[in-house]
């Protein structure tokens, strides 16, 4: 793998984890879903999310964020040692 294109996959990842994050943070305060916020976030985040909703929400916490996250970060790690060498 190139080192740019490994780079900018990361830098993709990193960006990806804080969308996610804004989406969480915004959703415990604003519950309009015809918010324009609202409604960019779920059209970047929900092919991620969408499909592991109905496995990983346990009453009503959702942990799919979370490990989103947590999977995201693996992969940045991943990517990064396969760089190094």
């Amino acid at each position: 793998m190139p080192q740019e294109f490994g780079m900018l996959l990361v830098s993709f990842l990193i960006l990806l984890r804080w969308v996610i994050i804004a989406r969480a943070i915004l959703s415990w305060f604003v519950r309009d879903p015809n918010n324009p916020l609202v409604r960019i976030l779920g059209t970047l985040t929900d092919p991620l999310l969408k499909p592991f909703q109905k496995y990983l929400t346990f009453g009503m916490m959702d942990v799919t964020p979370l490990v989103a996250i947590l999977v995201l970060y693996a992969l940045q790690i991943v990517i990064l040692r396969h760089l190094a060498g």
